[in-house]
C-alpha cells in the first residue's frame, strides 16, 4: 500500500513496513541492482520504487516487462530512468535465481 494513497487513520493497529526494514533476499536482490545498475537519478522516487519492485519480486519473482509495468505503474520518476528501473528488477530476479 502506498503511503501517500492512505489515509492515517487506516494504518491504526496494522504493522507497517518501511524502506529501512527490508530484510527479505528480494529487497536484498533490488537493492544490490539498484546500486549496480546506477538506477539513481535526482532519488525523489526511490524509495517507492524500491518497495514497488521488492513486492512484485516477493509475489512474482520472473516478472515479464509487462508485469514489472503494471506493478510500477503507481510510481512517477521524474527524471525518466524506467528502463534502468526494468533493467534493475530483471538483474533482481536474475539474482534471485528465478
Amino acid at each position: 500500500m502506498r503511503s501517500c494513497s492512505l489515509p492515517v487513520a487506516a494504518a491504526a493497529g496494522k504493522n507497517i513496513t518501511t524502506i529501512e526494514g527490508l530484510k527479505s533476499k528480494a529487497a536484498q536482490a533490488v537493492q544490490k541492482a539498484w546500486v549496480e545498475l546506477d538506477v539513481v537519478q535526482c532519488g525523489y522516487c526511490q524509495s517507492g520504487q524500491i518497495m514497488s519492485a521488492v513486492a512484485l519480486l516477493e509475489h512474482n519473482s520472473k516478472p515479464s516487462d509487462a508485469d514489472i509495468d503494471g506493478a510500477m505503474a503507481g510510481n512517477i520518476c521524474r527524471c525518466a530512468t524506467y528502463q534502468r528501473i526494468r533493467a534493475a528488477i530483471h538483474a533482481a530476479s536474475a539474482d534471485l535465481g528465478a
